[in-house]
């Protein structure tokens, strides 16, 4: 397992789990046809899916249609249950651009069998993660800009102000069901702009303050 990188110490952090939303910007949810939720709508990634900006994304053989989603991620700083969102900002380590890549006919399979998500999203090579930016210098994580590029063709374009939820809210959320420990990835999902990528493609994620990632398709 790959582990998390602290910018501004060299820290290395190795999460316990990957915890993922679902439907967290608006547009997204009407692209995909789906209702606007209300509540976070959660799913899990391995740890094992992580590698690094520059490393490369695999698709698998199984699938024939492979989607990115670029989204904030929220790392956890240090143990914790039951977290009132009036505290969870102490929980905080920092924050990380994060490419949820997802076998999307796979996906669409799943959800017409109500099977869980895990076998379109659980692939290694499925969650790169850039280095985390402390929370120190991200001054409102909820006006952040969100902009991806597949090939130098900028694809999405957004904001994490259009978020539905808070961080905070989702941390209490999250720490309701189960216990985050230090280093664990909240990926906080994507905004509208979501697509296709195939072998050979370049994709270059960057969230303001927070970081960049770039990785090629395999």
């Amino acid at each position: 397992m790959k582990p998390l990188r602290v910018k501004e110490t060299g820290e290395k952090i190795y999460p316990t789990k990957i915890i993922c939303l679902a439907r967290t910007y608006r547009k997204h949810a009407e692209e995909m046809n789906s209702e606007v939720p209300s509540e976070p709508i959660l799913f899990l990634k391995p740890p094992s899916a992580i590698i690094h900006s520059s490393e490369k994304i695999v698709i698998p053989e199984i699938s024939k249609k492979v989607h990115y989603e670029g989204e904030l991620a929220v790392i956890i700083g240090k143990n914790g249950k039951n977290i009132p969102k009036e505290e969870a900002h102490s929980y905080i380590l920092g924050y990380s651009a994060f490419l949820d890549i997802t076998a999307r006919d796979l996906q669409s399979y799943a959800k017409s069998k109500g099977y869980p998500w895990s076998i379109s999203k659980g692939f290694d090579t499925f969650a790169p993660v850039s280095p985390v930016t402390k929370k120190e210098y991200v001054d409102d994580p909820h006006n952040l800009s969100i902009k991806l590029w597949v090939n130098d063709q900028i694809r999405q374009n957004s904001n994490t102000k259009y978020m539905i939820f808070t961080i905070y809210e989702i941390i209490e959320y999250i720490s309701r069901i189960m216990t985050l420990e230090k280093g664990d990835v909240i990926a906080t999902g994507t905004p509208e702009g979501v697509g296709e990528i195939k072998r050979g493609d370049r994709i270059v994620l960057e969230i303001e303050k927070v970081g960049k990632l770039e990785n090629y398709v395999v």
